[in-house]
């Protein structure tokens, strides 16, 4: 196994993509052993190709089968090999879009057991020993249900993996060093709207600021900076494999086609476990300082 490992922690199929992508394919065309657990099937999604709307939920219920093939191909393209759905695939079901009633099923996302999931996640991480973890923050990135819960259960299983008390029967304690959530600086969002604006494409959530979207920090809460641009391509085909979710012709390809080298090539975090590399700017590489 290589000596450096990184583990994402995503909510749905495509999750992986938009925030963490080309890291994800920079770090494994190095040699790192990069791990992506995923939370859910994606069954609640919305379907963008209408030749499968009848995968949805409220018609055959058989979009997250589909989705574990997209999930694949997305893996495929950014050359991560090592991919777990989070209790196996389908033990907890997309929870759908915060306040809809898809909220209150028993087997969603959102009404497991933190401890419970948490058992499953450490399970992982002992087995494969990261010492960097990555997931969402406490909003869930934009307030996502099973966003937030991911977050949730990370930071549960960030502090109790190297606890020998803890769930002693799923493997040695492993304690990582690092834990970061993924981060869109509002600098970057406000000059991919700009760029666009320019261009007469209005397309970008129908904003014309990046504080009116439900996504951005500050740019100052922004510790660490990977320059991923060389695997813009490779991000963009991992988006690409997600066809019934994200739209060719959708904002972020417009962004990419315009000025993705800055706005899609490179990636931000936010370092909230662990020490900081860096005192005089941004870390360049996740594993500074381990």
């Amino acid at each position: 196994m290589s000596d450096r490992r990184l583990l994402l922690v995503h909510a749905h199929p495509d999750d992986e993509v938009l925030g963490s992508g080309a890291t994800m394919a920079l770090y494994a065309a190095a040699g790192a052993h990069v791990t992506l657990v995923t939370c859910t099937l994606g069954e609640e999604g919305e379907i963008l190709v209408p030749d499968l709307a009848h995968l949805a939920a409220d018609q055959q219920d058989a979009l997250g089968d589909h989705r574990i093939g997209e999930l694949a191909d997305s893996c495929a393209a950014l050359g991560v090999t090592d991919h777990r759905f989070l209790g196996g695939p389908g033990r907890w079901r997309d929870s759908g879009m915060m306040g809809g009633p898809s909220n209150d099923r028993p087997d969603v996302f959102w009404q497991a057991d933190v401890d419970e999931a948490a058992v499953e996640l450490v399970k992982v991480i002992r087995d494969v020993r990261p010492q960097v973890l990555i997931t969402y923050d406490e909003n869930g990135g934009y307030g996502h249900p099973d966003h937030i819960q991911a977050h949730r259960v990370t930071v549960r299983a960030f502090e109790a993996a190297g606890d020998p008390s803890f769930a002693p029967e799923v493997g040695q304690p492993w304690q990582p060093s690092k834990l970061y959530y993924t981060a869109f600086p509002k600098s970057v969002l406000q000059a991919g709207i700009d760029h666009l604006k320019a261009q007469g494409d209005t397309d970008f959530f129908g904003v014309d600021s990046a504080d009116d979207l439900p996504f951005g920090v500050p740019d100052d809460q922004i510790t660490t900076e990977i320059d991923a641009r060389d695997f813009l391509e490779a991000k963009m085909d991992a988006m690409r494999a997600h066809a019934t979710q994200i739209a060719l012709d959708g904002p972020f390809f417009a962004l990419s086609n315009n000025v993705g080298q800055q706005t899609m090539g490179v990636e931000h975090f936010i370092l909230v476990r662990g020490e900081l590399a860096s005192i005089t700017g941004r870390e360049a590489d996740l594993f500074e300082g381990v």
